[in-house]
């Protein structure tokens, strides 16, 4: 990048370093949200299997049990099992 004195810009230049040092800390910050960002339903939040299992403490065996005596709320989508978040408090 070139500025109008067709001086040649390189990342050692500060405030180029400033911005590109921007862009990695937002692109850091992008990732993470959109890693663990999921969509609501309906208003409604919903956790696949593995992060009930997670936050309930059992096994994902243990949560198809409580899905056949109907202990926990689901739904599902596309075939897969989705667990209301609203539910599990």
């Amino acid at each position: 990048m070139m500025n109008e004195n067709n001086n040649v810009f390189t990342l050692e230049d500060e405030p180029l370093a400033t911005v590109v040092q921007n862009m990695h800390k937002g692109s850091k910050w992008l990732s993470a949200f959109l890693e663990n960002y999921r969509p609501p339903l309906d208003g409604e939040r919903y956790l696949t299997d593995r992060e009930v299992a997670e936050l309930l403490r059992v096994s994902r065996r243990t949560l198809q049990e409580y899905r056949n005596n109907r202990v926990l709320p689901f739904i599902l989508l596309g075939g897969k099992v989705l667990y209301p978040e609203s539910g599990l408090r």
